[in-house]
């Protein structure tokens, strides 16, 4: 293989990298669509006892989380030699697949056991969707600071958006998903 054939190709650790973000966000997704599609009282009652005062900024929460999570992953996929890339001076690469599959692994559990928690609560259950977001809060938490101790960090335009993304997105998970939403929901 000459260099210009090699330079063209994807690396392999981001080949398994988009395995991962492509399945698992797409269990995710299909456990949303399926969940919202078949169970009504589960759509009405999503929100648990969340304040209406507190839903206007919790929604753009969300949408600055996702596109958090975007600004992430673009970075890792288009911006990371997963070859020199170090993490605490210690851990490579792979250290990301880890942390997507513990944040998209337990995310397309977590509307399943809302729903069934929503159809005959159960303390078993409650405690099942509390660690279903621990884990994703903890996933989310741990991201953050990986990135934060990545070397390289170039280009650091493209870095700084990752980290704005991450805090982002750890916002929602950690805090308001896994601290406020679980405060409110009547378990």
């Amino acid at each position: 293989m000459n260099n210009s054939n090699k330079n063209k190709s994807i690396h392999p650790k981001k080949l398994s990298l988009a395995a991962i973000v492509l399945l698992g966000g797409a269990a995710v997704l299909a456990s949303y669509a399926y969940i919202l599609a078949i169970d009504p009282a589960t759509r009405d009652s999503l929100w648990g006892g969340v304040p209406s005062a507190l839903l206007p900024g919790y929604t753009a929460s969300m949408v600055l989380a996702a596109a958090g999570y975007f600004a992430l992953t673009y970075f890792l996929f288009f911006h990371v030699d997963p070859d020199r890339a170090r993490i605490a001076g210690r851990f490579r690469y792979s250290l990301f697949h880890g942390l997507y599959l513990l944040i998209l692994g337990p995310s397309a559990l977590w509307l399943p056991l809302t729903s069934a928690m929503v159809q005959q609560p159960s303390s078993t259950l409650w405690l099942g969707i509390r660690l279903v977001l621990a884990l994703v809060g903890l996933g989310s938490g741990v991201q953050l600071l990986a990135l934060l101790s990545l070397r390289p960090r170039r280009p650091l335009a493209a870095y700084w958006r990752a980290v704005a993304g991450s805090v982002a997105f750890f916002t929602q998970t950690a805090i308001l998903d896994l601290l406020v939403w679980t405060a409110y929901f009547p378990a």
